[in-house]
């Protein structure tokens, strides 16, 4: 199944301006099953942000060449720039306080060009999907 925006933002247009928040995840972990209802939940919080949920094995050619090697993992991005990639702890409110802490534009990011990259793919596929 292809990564699919749990939510759009209300902004007319989700550019690289927009808010992406993406959890990388596998359809066969345990872990990935149970947060997956919680993060959708948490779109409803942030409604100027794009939510994803990506398989890793399903969507391989858009993660490759990233290893993904626990979950859940996720990556934030603003203004078309990674903030965050990394596992998290399961827990919807510890993925709400790293979101309050990463969607400031202003802050500064270091991350690999891979990661970079699946920024990129994820904001043109948000929005090719409108």
């Amino acid at each position: 199944m292809p990564a699919q925006p749990l939510s759009r933002p209300n902004t007319a247009a989700a550019d690289s301006r927009s808010l992406l928040i993406a959890c990388l995840c596998a359809q066969w972990c345990g872990t990935c099953t149970d947060y997956a209802p919680l993060f959708k939940q948490l779109a409803n919080d942030f409604p100027h942000a794009t939510f994803a949920w990506i398989d890793i094995e399903d969507e391989a050619d858009l993660v490759d060449p990233i290893e993904v090697e626990n979950f859940p993992t996720i990556l934030i991005a603003s203004s078309g720039v990674a903030r965050f990639f990394g596992t998290v702890t399961p827990h919807i409110d510890t993925l709400r306080r790293l979101i309050q802490s990463h969607q400031d534009v202003s802050a500064s990011a270091k991350t690999a060009p891979e990661i970079q990259e699946l920024v990129q793919k994820l904001f043109k596929r948000s929005i090719a999907s409108r």
